[in-house]
């Protein structure tokens, strides 16, 4: 696939079924995630990912954490059923460091483009995905089930699987709009 097409055209697909990327497609999505910009090599994140019954895990957490909100049931079996939308989500964490050179903003910022650049190597490579982050990301019983403490965030869910259906055509937008020189 063309990189420029690739990145031009990126479209988020909601609906995925099976298969999920697995041996060199999944190991060509991290190695891409790995290569996100780094401004002090620091490396800031964490992968999670959750298949088969790391989807189950992951449906308990999200249960447990609407649950601990006292939500309505209808509520509560949404967050259950979230992780099952793909056959793959990636729990993308930004684990930040102490530097007097690399704020904090730009080690979740490089957590983001890893999200990113495995969202756009899953789409070179066939498969598609959506990133969603929700209220989710940020509860304690959340954070705390996957040790996301102090300045560390969960960035995102990465849901990864084969597109389910055919993605509308990309949105136009005038870059005159959202660009300027100076």
């Amino acid at each position: 696939m063309d990189a420029l097409h690739l990145l031009t055209q990126r479209r988020s697909i909601p609906r995925l079924s099976a298969p999920a990327p697995e041996g060199d497609a999944l190991e060509n999505m991290l190695a891409a995630g790995l290569r996100a910009p780094d401004h002090g090599a620091l490396t800031p994140w964490e992968f999670v990912v959750a298949t088969g019954e790391g989807l189950d895990k992951l449906s308990a957490i999200l249960k447990r954490a609407a649950q601990a909100d006292n939500e309505e049931d209808a509520v509560v079996e949404k967050a259950a059923n979230s992780p099952f939308r793909a056959p793959m989500v990636i729990i993308v964490i930004a684990r930040t460091k102490p530097h007097d050179k690399v704020p904090l903003i730009e080690q979740h910022i490089s957590a983001g483009c890893a999200a990113q650049a495995m969202q756009m190597a899953a789409v070179a490579q066939g498969y598609q995905g959506f990133w969603r982050t929700g209220k989710w990301a940020y509860h304690s019983v959340v954070r705390e089930a996957f040790s996301v403490t102090g300045d560390d965030e969960i960035v995102g869910f990465l849901y990864v699987g084969t597109p389910d259906c055919t993605p509308a055509n990309a949105p136009k937008r005038d870059t005159s709009k959202y660009v300027s020189y100076l």
